[in-house]
């Protein structure tokens, strides 16, 4: 791959990247949205580790992982 296609691969990631954050910060984004998101972030090997007091562990605390019959998935 030439130097300008990568150019323009990274330059397309940016603007993407740029559109997902502000879709999200102002509470416009979709489902599909933050699908996409979150597909983005694993495609990239982005990850998150839950510990206490971080915006992950407020979304685990919110999940219903603690409901009868269903097994919990993760742990703060």
């Amino acid at each position: 791959m030439s130097k300008d296609s990568n150019e323009k691969l990274y330059g397309l990631q940016d603007l993407l990247i740029d559109e997902f954050i502000n879709r999200i910060q102002s509470g416009e984004a979709s489902p599909s949205d933050l699908n996409a998101a979150r597909q983005l972030l694993k495609d990239n090997q982005i990850s998150a580790t839950v510990t206490n007091n971080n915006p992950m562990a407020n979304l685990v605390s919110m999940l219903p992982f603690n409901d009868e019959g269903v097994d919990r998935v993760a742990s703060r």
